[in-house]
């Protein structure tokens, strides 16, 4: 379900670039708005009391957290407010950058959590945890997209294109 609520979200705000809102004129701008949905739905469950069953929540995040992790349930709530860090930062063209890499660095660090769930059949939401054929390649997907949107930002364009041209050669045409 959220990998079609990142690719849905992000068709949603291309389709409305498309229509004339600037704001999502580009790919790489409605994909990183995608992502920072994504990012605040999956961030709510890090805060959901475990009496609510119609979503997963705290508790099955937590029982997601590998044993060697300290303080498994401080690091739920923790990562999910770097979840709604990035995602904020993800729909400010200024710091779109830093929170995509901080973004895809974080994806990187939770993957652990996502083998451990799937590994040791952690139920989710009372569900079965994704197969781990599944989570990772989704993972990846999460990675890429935010590393996208990081640097196909306007200055990480510019300063991508500063660093491969050496001082004062002239642009090919």
């Amino acid at each position: 379900m959220i990998p079609a609520v990142l690719v849905a979200a992000t068709l949603t705000f291309r389709l409305l670039g498309a229509l004339g809102a600037r704001r999502w004129a580009t790919w790489h701008a409605s994909a990183a708005h995608g992502l920072a949905v994504m990012l605040v739905l999956t961030a709510c469950a890090h805060f959901v009391p475990e009496s609510v069953t119609v979503m997963p929540n705290h508790a099955d995040l937590v029982r997601m957290v590998p044993p060697f992790v300290p303080f498994p349930s401080a690091t739920v709530y923790l990562t999910g407010v770097l979840e709604l860090a990035g995602a904020a930062g993800l729909v400010a063209p200024a710091t779109r950058r830093a929170a995509g890499l901080a973004l895809a660095l974080l994806f990187v660090a939770l993957l652990p959590a996502n083998v451990y769930a799937a590994v040791s059949e952690t139920p989710f939401a009372g569900e079965a945890a994704t197969p781990l054929w599944r989570r990772v390649p989704e993972q990846a997907l999460y990675i890429a997209v935010a590393l996208w949107a990081a640097l196909r930002s306007p200055a990480g364009i510019l300063r991508a294109v500063r660093r491969r041209r050496p001082a004062g050669a002239v642009a090919e045409g």
